[in-house]
């Protein structure tokens, strides 16, 4: 099996559900007392956050490429940012290494469609649901994407950081998101993309009256794939 190289820790709510999925997918396909093989990075994602909503993404892109760079010299073969906001900078961060780089929209894009689904509805951070490098990316595969309303992009994005990020699974948040998928539905998207890692602590598919596709499993079992094979 080839070496992962995890660039995690925004959050590290979601960095532990990918060290999880990773390994029991590994084992699901291997057997017995298999596991991944992996390395981790994990940043500080106070320094992160601040740099995100200062906008100062080269800055932030520089830290997650000077991880990228370590996890190469510990022997990651292939590389996986733990984030979807983040992949603002994937090709910051990839053009720091030579080993590949995984991205998670191409990875979410190739099970919404091949789910049959090219109308779907996006939640993430702020970041993610308005600016263009992951709509524009999961476009890019052919899918028409619609993202919330501005109210109700502002209280998913509340629910990430304020809750989700530190841990916190609140029922009223849980009814919140099924109103916004309620709604995205009733617009035409015929599946959701959980478009943050730590949505899927909150929001699985009894959640929806659509599919979900959540993105950090379809990450992880992307990269299982890739590190069992020769598919980058």
């Amino acid at each position: 099996m080839k070496t992962l190289g995890l660039i995690g820790g925004m959050s590290w709510e979601s960095t532990a559900e990918y060290y999880r999925l990773l390994n029991g997918l590994t084992r699901d396909r291997l057997g017995g007392l298999h596991s991944a093989r992996l390395v981790l990075y994990s940043v500080d994602f106070a320094e992160i956050e601040q740099l995100q909503t200062a906008g100062r993404w080269q800055e932030a892109g520089s830290v997650l490429a000077d991880a990228a760079r370590s996890l190469e010299a510990a022997g990651a073969d292939l590389l996986l940012i733990c984030t979807n906001t983040m992949h603002k900078v994937a090709d910051q961060v990839a053009a720091a290494v030579s080993v590949p780089l995984l991205h998670l929209a191409d990875a979410t894009a190739r099970a919404v469609r091949a789910a049959g689904v090219r109308r779907v509805g996006l939640l993430g951070t702020a970041f993610t649901m308005e600016q263009d490098f992951y709509r524009g990316r999961l476009a890019a595969h052919g899918l028409d994407v619609l993202v919330p309303e501005a109210a109700s992009r502002a209280l998913v994005h509340r629910v990430i950081y304020e809750e989700l990020c530190v841990g916190v699974v609140r029922e009223e948040s849980r009814a919140d998101y099924r109103q916004v998928i309620g709604d995205l539905v009733a617009a035409g998207a015929e599946g959701i993309i959980l478009g943050c890692t730590e949505i899927e602590l909150l929001i699985g598919p009894e959640d929806s009256p659509v599919p979900v596709f959540p993105t950090t499993r379809l990450h992880a079992e992307a990269a299982v794939t890739a590190a069992l094979g020769d598919q980058y």
